[in-house]
């Protein structure tokens, strides 16, 4: 297990170790983390031992190739995605450090945000291969929000819409959507396998007063759901830790809603 330091979290915006699709993610061995812009910053300290390019899949809206940087982080070998490196093998750099600029490549999902893919692995592990990494934990308490599935909507893109709701009570602290009580949900409900959620506790979990799955060891099996949005199917829910506007992201490729929308999301097991 490696935790995440609440020094190196303050550095991003936004948080998730359960929203993707990436292999790397399975049981919360991975992390994304969501810069204030496209530049990013090194979210572990030590010295660059590789950077190699990589390919992703073909995506008519993201890069062909990616970038791996692996940084020798002293008790770990840490493994970082989706940054165009501006650091060399031999460079050595400290936690908040320029790292370089951020790729959208073929691994994203064309509703999924610029973010840093972080995972670990030990240093007599392969640290080339995709899967491996050491399950990550995170030194923050993240406030769960309750949420009625009601909201405004504030920004719109092709495949999703963000809600104003639920609103950040205290922005610059963490805060997610609940998942039950003392609980935040993290992950694409129901679009991606699993989530999970903080703390990691066993039993069921549900959004919006809906039960949506099952924690085992605070990984989240999805029950059979069907998600609409003002009686439109919609494909899920892109829920994360943040620290600035709260908001829900609905997955919905094809929509036609503008801003300023009210929306009802409702929940209903199939």
């Amino acid at each position: 297990m490696v935790t995440v330091p609440a020094a190196v979290l303050s550095q991003f915006r936004r948080f998730s170790r359960y929203n993707s699709p990436y292999p790397a993610h399975d049981c919360g061995r991975a992390i994304d983390l969501y810069p204030e812009t496209d530049r990013a910053v090194a979210p572990v300290a030590g010295e660059v031992l590789d950077v190699r390019r990589v390919r992703a899949p073909p995506r008519p809206y993201a890069a062909d190739t990616d970038h791996l940087i692996l940084i020798d982080a002293g008790a770990h070998v840490a493994r970082i995605l989706h940054v165009d490196p501006d650091v060399a093998p031999g460079d050595v750099v400290g936690v908040g450090e320029p790292l370089g600029e951020l790729v959208r490549s073929g691994f994203f999902a064309p509703w999924v945000d610029h973010h840093v893919h972080l995972g670990f692995r030990s240093p007599d592990a392969n640290p080339y291969r995709a899967t491996g990494s050491l399950p990550v934990e995170v030194a923050v308490d993240v406030r769960p929000l309750s949420w009625d599935g009601t909201g405004v909507v504030r920004e719109v893109g092709e495949t999703f819409v963000v809600l104003d709701e639920p609103s950040h009570p205290n922005p610059g602290a963490w805060a997610g959507v609940a998942a039950g009580p003392n609980l935040v949900l993290d992950g694409g409900c129901p679009h991606y396998d699993g989530g999970g959620v903080l703390p990691a506790i066993d039993g069921p979990v549900s959004v919006a007063g809906t039960r949506v799955g099952v924690a085992d060891g605070g990984v989240v099996a999805w029950d059979p759901i069907e998600l609409r949005a003002n009686g439109t199917p919609v494909r899920g829910l892109s829920l994360f830790a943040t620290r600035d506007a709260t908001g829900v992201k609905l997955v919905c490729p094809g929509h036609d809603f503008a801003v300023g929308a009210r929306i009802d999301v409702t929940i209903r097991r199939v």
